[in-house]
């Protein structure tokens, strides 16, 4: 894949695939839409989902909301592609984990075709016991799984050093690359509502997991680095701890539809 800039706009902005025309005219590099479920789910209210104030944060407990994998790939078939497309796919909140690889293979054979990438996400907070699916007992059979295009890993940036590794491990067998990370559960503050925090707050912690990924897979394996990024230096700062490519989210909702080429100009 070829990319006009390194900056992309990330999963759970545009879960169910109705806004990537206007992404892409914005000035994105890629756009990654979804997450993409086999089955519609509703999730929580949007109003729930973003809790802004003070210290420039999102607080993401709207959970998996889409309208499912079938309404997706509909709309993805609809668009021409101008810019690399990735799409996020996962399983409905009421799949066990014993059934998530099955799950995860049915969503990605509906939208395989129509994505430049699928992205594997087993690191929501929001869907519970999901992050248990980073383990190495549940990764290998949903990444043997997933087929039809280039496979990124979403990890979560809460895992311990010793499950890390392994997460690594597993990936440059069986995957294309790492997005690191999705939102924490951590809380420096306290927070109204209970789902991954984003933003501001995330910069540090997603940029250090970056950089042990990046040590661990070697230089040459693709990874996305992702949370916190509102300036050109925050974006140089996940270039330099390893990333190929960013994304944002929490940034273009406070500073505007302007933000994407903004960047793209000043790293230029």
């Amino acid at each position: 894949m070829r990319f006009r800039n390194p900056i992309g706009i990330a999963a759970g902005f545009d879960k169910n695939a109705t806004m990537m025309p206007m992404l892409a005219a914005l000035g994105f590099g890629f756009v990654e839409v979804g997450n993409g479920h086999p089955a519609p789910a509703a999730g929580k209210s949007e109003a729930a989902a973003l809790s802004l104030s003070g210290t420039a944060r999102a607080d993401q407990s709207h959970g998996f909301n889409n309208d499912g994998a079938d309404a997706v790939a509909e709309r993805l078939g609809r668009w021409p592609r101008t810019v690399p497309t990735f799409v996020n796919v996962g399983k409905n909140r009421d799949v066990p984990l014993e059934g998530a690889a099955e799950a995860y293979a049915a969503c990605a054979a509906k939208l395989a075709r129509y994505a430049d990438a699928l992205v594997v996400n087993l690191s929501s907070p929001n869907t519970p016991s999901l992050r248990e699916l980073q383990r190495p007992e549940h990764l290998e059979p949903i990444l043997r799984g997933v087929s039809g295009a280039p496979v990124f890993l979403k990890i979560a940036p809460d895992v311990d050093d010793v499950l890390l590794g392994e997460i690594c491990d597993v990936a440059m067998r069986l995957a294309d690359g790492i997005i690191c990370t999705n939102t924490t559960v951590d809380r420096p503050f306290p927070t109204p509502e209970a789902g991954g925090l984003s933003g501001a707050p995330l910069m540090t912690k997603s940029t250090d997991v970056l950089a042990h990924v990046r040590a661990r897979v070697g230089p040459d394996y693709p990874l996305i680095g992702v949370g916190g990024i509102f300036t050109a230096d925050d974006v140089r700062a996940k270039l330099a701890a390893g990333a190929n490519l960013v994304q944002l989210y929490t940034s273009f909702i406070y500073e505007g539809p302007l933000l994407p080429s903004m960047l793209a100009r000043a790293l230029a």
